[in-house]
């Protein structure tokens, strides 16, 4: 974590901040000693605080990446995956749950890149506009929470996630709209939130379309927290991230109006052409929260060694030549976690772009795993370091391990990851992103 006079906790990630990145790296600054002091208990109780949604939209970070025709502070990627890092260093778990709240405004912006491309017919650019407006305004001019709910406990061999959950034409009380069944078992800022956007598979006009079981036919449904049909799913006791409320929702014929949808054919694939990196162009942000935290952890490390003498010489624990082969590992593994994402950054937002989207994918297959594992083993050797009156739970060593542990299953595996990219470098195929799954009604 950055020291008094030492620059922003951001600039440990991105040492050139333009003066509008370094704005923004600002406000995030200043949220950081609240996120500090409440993390121990969050992680304890499980629960999010609360007190957060307040911090962090007083702060104006519920609009981070929201264009400032739209009311945000109109940061962008760099802008993100600083703030989520620097997030991280403090509480990882509200630093996810924020990643997740910033990726919803995706929604909004990949389909006003997507018509300024030329890729929606004339006759559907207005539907799709005011969608995406909608979503945008919501995020910035009214500082709303919203929650992007896509992944599912369906697994398929063919994509990275995939979608159960359905979506009926259907008209209430004289509205046209969608009648949502199904369940979503991971997604940030369950019973946080105010709004949910949820992805769910939509019918094809023509029951014969070989597509229909594609993500051609994959929607965006705006579905606010405590609408009729909406419950959170059994929460669970999870070994880390422990206060992002991921435990999810289920979705019992609940009503979404239809101008609160984004339901037409190809919309979703048309979005995420025009994104640089994989899915919705977001995603590693969501694995610099694990590099903030191994980062908090390695300091904390560090200063445990420095300040910690042995009784007999006086001298600090860290000049053992035990302690500082485990520093000199752990400053390797983080150093290479922390190249592995400078570089995905680089790769997913210099101008004009260096490589083809494919070949962004698949490093990032590759650098998402590598990140995390890396990050982990930051948290294994400052166990190792610390010793055994480090490791209670409520402490930040165990605590730190227990949440570096999740980056390593978290969106995919590395060995998955891995696998996938050498396909697509092999093949020059793509993996798909998302795939349907049997109904869940």
């Amino acid at each position: 974590m950055a020291d008094a006079g030492a620059g922003l906790t951001a600039e440990l990630l991105l040492d050139d901040l333009t003066p509008a990145e370094r704005e923004r790296a600002g406000r995030v600054e200043s949220v950081l000693p609240s996120l500090r002091e409440a993390a121990a208990e969050a992680d304890r109780l499980a629960e999010f605080p609360m007190q957060h949604v307040a911090t962090l939209s007083d702060a104006g970070l519920l609009g981070l990446v929201v264009p400032e025709r739209f009311g945000g502070l109109g940061g962008g990627l760099r802008d993100l995956a600083a703030a989520t890092f620097a997030m991280g260093t403090a509480c990882p778990s509200t630093a996810l749950a924020y990643f997740f709240q910033c990726s919803s405004a995706s929604r909004g912006l990949l389909p006003l890149e997507a018509i300024e491309a030329g890729l929606f017919p004339d006759d559907q650019v207005d539907e799709v506009r005011a969608f995406a407006e909608k979503v945008l305004h919501r995020l910035g001019h009214e500082g709303r929470w919203m929650a992007n709910f896509a992944s599912e406990s369906a697994k398929s061999a063919s994509s990275a996630i995939t979608i159960s959950t359905r979506a009926e034409p259907a008209t209430r009380d004289g509205v046209d709209g969608w009648v949502l069944n199904g369940v979503k078992s991971f997604g940030c800022a369950t019973g946080v939130a105010d709004d949910y956007l949820v992805s769910a598979m939509f019918p094809p006009a023509d029951p014969d379309d070989p597509a229909g079981a594609t993500a051609e036919y994959l929607g965006t449904f705006i579905v606010p927290r405590d609408a009729p049909g909406v419950s959170e799913r059994a929460r669970w006791d999870a070994i880390g991230m422990r206060a992002s409320a991921t435990h999810g929702i289920v979705l019992q014929d609940v009503f979404v109006p239809a101008d609160e949808a984004l339901a037409l054919p190809g919309s979703f694939a048309r979005m995420t052409r025009v994104s640089r990196g994989s899915f919705v162009g977001s995603q590693l942000a969501g694995t610099a929260v694990y590099l903030g935290a191994a980062r908090a952890l390695y300091d904390f490390t560090l200063g445990h060694l420095r300040s910690t003498t042995f009784v007999d010489t006086g001298a600090p624990i860290g000049t053992a030549p035990f302690q500082q082969q485990l520093v000199g590992e752990m400053t390797m593994h983080l150093e290479t976690a922390t190249v592995w994402l400078r570089r995905q950054l680089e790769l997913e937002t210099s101008e004009p772009p260096r490589l083809p989207k494919d070949e962004v994918v698949a490093r990032w297959r590759i650098a998402k795993g590598t990140v995390a594992e890396e990050a982990f083993a930051v948290a294994t050797c400052a166990m190792k370091s610390c010793g055994t009156s480090n490791t209670g739970n409520s402490g930040l060593v165990a605590r730190s391990l227990r949440d570096l542990s999740m980056g390593l299953v978290q969106a995919f595996p590395a060995e998955r990851g891995r696998l996938e990219a050498a396909g697509m470098i092999v093949t020059g195929g793509a993996q798909a992103s998302f795939g349907a799954g049997g109904s869940t009604r």
